[in-house]
């Protein structure tokens, strides 16, 4: 895609810039006349590079406030000096301006003036504006690169590499999102907790390949099996935690036990010699006002209704009531 231009300035000073700009071949260009339409184009559209005639009214200012823009972290600002004031500058004046401007406004600054130069000084003009834009581009590229390869990082810092779930980093940043927008919309909120049915057995008598195939194929019919809105994260072994958006207590009791008559009922075929008959326990808990933002205390509750379920027979569904969110037993329907 080809670099974003923003030429902030009047239709002469566009008109008076190299042909390579405004050709539009390598450049996509876009012209705004006043910093106010330029502040309004560059919060729509950042561009990569703008290009800041300096006789514009409030010109520095609009790269001061370019540069402490999220939005612009990466465009690269170019204040094209054009007031013939700055032409009457001695060698060190020029170096002391440039330092300024550098300094506090903007990331190159550039003598242009165009309507005083002779067809050699244009020549050179156009060059040094030309090497700015390179140095911009550049300096974009690198930034979109850093950019990727942090959210690359950051993609496989929340996933697990198993089942391709999000893993428990993942839930802990995203529970406390959920919590809030729940509180905030007056929507409510539960969490589930499920664990596989005597794991370590299926471990020790078929091996952790064959172990590592079980959760994968229960991940994926977990998944295959929540509605769009629902957060399924594998929690560590074989631990999964799945958030219920706009869901209240007795609604995620329904989900839980639906969830594990699915587990229960479909086998699970490993090969063509290998099938196995899984079951899971789930602990439901349901947000409350004393909650903590972060989830902990929802998460503890949840927790201890799984350990109930375990203690109760396993392959059951175990939830809290509303007022004292003590473990009760959801009865199994066979």
């Amino acid at each position: 895609m080809n670099t974003s231009i923003l030429v902030v300035g009047s239709y002469e000073f566009y008109q008076a810039l190299p042909k390579q700009i405004r050709q539009q071949t390598s450049f996509s260009v876009e012209i705004a006349t006043s910093v106010d339409e330029a502040s309004s184009w560059a919060q729509i559209r950042p561009p990569d590079i703008l290009l800041v005639q300096a006789s514009v009214h409030n010109s520095e200012k609009f790269c001061q406030w370019s540069k402490a823009q999220p939005s612009l972290t990466y465009s690269y600002c170019v204040l094209v000096e054009d007031r013939f004031e700055a032409d009457l500058l001695n060698c060190t004046g020029e170096i002391e301006q440039t330092a300024a401007m550098l300094e506090n406004i903007a990331d190159a600054y550039v003598h242009f003036f165009w309507l005083k130069s002779n067809e050699a000084q244009q020549i050179v003009n156009n060059r040094l504006l030309l090497a700015h834009i390179q140095v911009g581009q550049r300096h974009c590229q690198k930034y979109k690169e850093l950019i990727d390869k942090n959210n690359t990082l950051s993609t496989i810092a929340l996933a697990d590499p198993l089942t391709q779930l999000s893993n428990r980093r993942a839930m802990e940043r995203d529970l406390p999102a959920q919590i809030l927008e729940s509180r905030t919309n007056t929507n409510p909120l539960s969490l589930l907790i499920l664990d596989v049915d005597r794991f370590k057995i299926i471990n020790d008598t078929y091996g952790h390949l064959v172990g590592d195939r079980v959760l994968q194929l229960l991940s994926y019919r977990l998944k295959h099996n929540l509605r769009s809105q629902d957060l399924l994260f594998r929690y560590g072994g074989e631990e999964f935690v799945i958030v219920l958006n706009n869901t209240d207590c007795q609604q995620a009791l329904f989900i839980a036990n639906r969830l594990r008559r699915l587990i229960e009922e479909q086998v699970f075929t490993l090969d063509s010699a290998l099938n196995l008959n899984i079951t899971i326990s789930i602990g439901s808990a349901c947000l409350q006002s004393l909650d903590d933002r972060g989830g902990i205390t929802l998460l503890t509750r949840a927790d201890r209704c799984l350990l109930s379920a375990k203690v109760a027979g396993r392959n059951c569904v175990m939830g809290c009531t509303e007022q004292l969110c003590e473990p009760k037993k959801l009865a199994i329907a066979r």
